[in-house]
């Protein structure tokens, strides 16, 4: 249950504000968007938990087509999901998914990797990440089920079989790529990818668009801005994200200068016996000004940051 927790509060980091902007339908067929040459996303227009409105359709995945197949990174929050993604990839290719990146163990990034049993020999994701997803796997699948009122339909679990330790280069179909550990940043064993000739970056949950980033319970603050400097450092034309729209690099500068000044304001203030009430007013008045317009929901996601960050001190 302390798993079901952490993914609530992962997930329903952009549903502070009480609405959403689209509750999503998976009963439908899912749309691809083209991103560069090659490269598609599939963004779910749900940005909350998975519901019986949704089916459980809550995050994004985002495909490459290689002279030799499909390179998927993430799957979904179920076998039905990942079925319907398979369907949407056949409506811009023949090439079947041979690969899959599983960017981190948060059941709606992975659920869906059997619907792909058939022609992916390879799963790919981080020991860390494959270690959760083992203990947890199980007890995922029943949570989703029951938030769900079953809509999200029977899933069987096929685990990652490629165990990524650091960050290797790899050629998928005569597509480089390179895969960049997150320093547990979001969560142990965050994986990101990056296609160094196209700049494009598929950052998962490490990065965001126009939402507050998605810091949690069992991610590594510092480890997550360092992450997020280095892979800014890279200049990416396209960063590709867990939930919301594509966006550039201009907001993984933006997420890494918040939570550098939030975190170092929250550290000093606890060590000095200030209450996160205190420190509320103190990061609206002096961070307001210059974050407020650049997030739609830093108004109704300050405080959450602020008590997860008193938390982790």
């Amino acid at each position: 249950m302390i798993h079901n927790i952490s993914i609530i509060l992962s997930l329903s980091l952009v549903m502070q504000t009480a609405t959403i902007a689209s509750t999503g339908n998976a009963g439908s067929d899912l749309e691809v968007s083209p991103i560069a040459e090659n490269v598609y996303s599939i963004v779910s227009p749900s940005f909350g938990l998975p519901t019986p409105e949704n089916k459980g359709w809550n995050s994004n995945v985002h495909f490459v087509v290689t002279g030799k197949g499909v390179l998927l990174f993430d799957t979904g929050s179920s076998q039905q999901i990942g079925l319907k993604i398979k369907r949407a990839i056949g409506t811009v290719t023949d090439q079947p998914v041979r690969w899959i990146v599983n960017s981190h163990s948060h059941a709606d990034h992975w659920l869906g990797n059997m619907a792909f049993a058939d022609t992916a020999n390879e799963i790919i994701a981080s020991g860390q990440a494959v270690a959760t997803m083992q203990k947890y796997g199980e007890d995922d699948v029943k949570f989703y089920a029951k938030v769900t009122d079953g809509t999200i339909g029977p899933t069987q679990l096929r685990y990652p079989n490629s165990i990524l330790t650091t960050g290797q280069k790899r050629n998928f179909g005569e597509i480089d790529v390179t895969f960049i550990f997150s320093n547990n940043g979001h969560s142990p064993g965050d994986i990101l990818m990056w296609l160094p000739k196209q700049k494009i970056l598929f950052g998962g949950d490490v990065a965001s668009s126009d939402h507050m980033p998605m810091i949690t319970d069992h991610g590594d603050i510092p480890g997550l801005i360092k992450v997020l400097f280095t892979v800014a450092e890279l200049h990416p034309d396209i960063v590709l994200t867990g939930h919301g729209n594509a966006t550039t690099a201009k907001s993984i500068t933006r997420d890494a200068n918040l939570l550098t000044s939030l975190w170092e304001i929250v550290k000093e203030n606890h060590s000095n016996g200030k209450m996160p009430d205190e420190t509320l007013v103190e990061v609206s008045a002096e961070l307001g000004p210059q974050y407020e317009p650049l997030y739609i929901d830093f108004v109704s996601e300050i405080d959450r940051h602020i008590d997860l960050m008193y938390q982790l001190q």
